[in-house]
């Protein structure tokens, strides 16, 4: 190796360049180096791009890497206290909306369903999420509830309801017709309901979490902030403060949400159906669960 060589190797090393194929190597062994770095690189993003079940590529806004820029503001606004029916209603049905599409795409799609199908059971989890999210608003609205805590725990009440009913819902497909499940080589086995049963109950708890702590903390914090001199020199800063905890929560609470539960989840071969566990001597089988 030459002296420029050998300079050349070390300056990327102290510049950290771990992935910089030494100058000394032939060329078409670079090429190769190259070639398989590129290829492990890609995998890496497809897992977080590509649907692991339909192979489809995931649209950018639904992919999990955009669930808190996108839910966390529109918490933000639907926990707020209501100043009319428009103010009401929208980040409701933005709330679902976007939840339902996110819950939907990014579950298990191993089994067969028409688009006309799927659309109707979207519709119908969109219009109930909204009704229960809005409905301890219209409480307060019409009522007008003077005690703080039940103004501000009602609305996380709700939140954690509709959140998990919208899983149930959007998913609800996956109970009835089934996903497929595999054996530890990954070979299909069949479609087992009860799988699908456990996939859809296991995502919904994790919302539910994800959602109540999300919603409840930047209450518990706004309730004791207004008590602070600094609330009383600085009443704007409320809101602004309110919306970086929202932010902080879920940013803290997506990662333990989506991981609470593995995504290839695992169950007993006998406590499936009749048809399955005849298909393999194994004692466990897997399933992918979705996000």
């Amino acid at each position: 190796m030459s002296l420029e060589q050998e300079e050349e190797t070390q300056h990327g090393l102290l510049l950290g360049c771990s992935d910089a194929v030494p100058a000394f190597i032939e060329p078409n062994v670079r090429f190769w180096i190259t070639t398989v770095r590129q290829i492990q690189e890609a995998w890496k993003r497809s897992l977080a791009t590509v649907h692991p079940d339909s192979s489809n590529l995931i649209p950018k806004l639904f992919r999990p890497a955009a669930f808190l820029p996108f839910m966390a503001p529109t918490v933000f606004l639907s926990m707020m206290p209501p100043k009319g029916i428009k103010s009401v209603i929208l980040p409701q049905v933005f709330l679902y909306t976007y939840m339902t599409t996110f819950n939907s795409i990014n579950g298990n799609r191993s089994y067969t369903c028409k688009p006309l199908e799927r659309s109707l059971l979207m519709a119908e989890a969109i219009a109930a999420s909204t009704f229960l999210g809005v409905v301890p608003h219209f409480i307060q609205i019409k009522y007008g509830l003077t005690n703080p805590w039940i103004k501000r725990l009602l609305p996380v009440v709700f939140l954690v309801q509709a959140s998990g009913i919208n899983v149930y819902m959007s998913r609800n497909i996956e109970s009835i017709k089934g996903i497929a499940v595999m054996d530890k080589e990954g070979n299909v086995l069949g479609h087992s309901t009860i799988a699908g049963t456990k996939a859809v109950r296991e995502t919904a708890v994790s919302r539910t979490v994800l959602f109540g702590t999300s919603a409840l903390i930047p209450e518990i914090f706004t309730y004791f902030f207004k008590r602070t001199q600094f609330f009383l020199k600085n009443p704007g800063s409320l809101w602004i403060l309110k919306l970086s905890c929202t932010f902080l929560t879920m940013g803290l609470m997506v990662p333990v949400s989506f991981s609470v539960f593995p995504q290839i989840g695992q169950i007993q071969c006998r406590s499936h159906e009749e048809k399955i566990q005849p298909s393999t001597e194994e004692t466990e089988i897997f399933y992918h669960r979705g996000v």
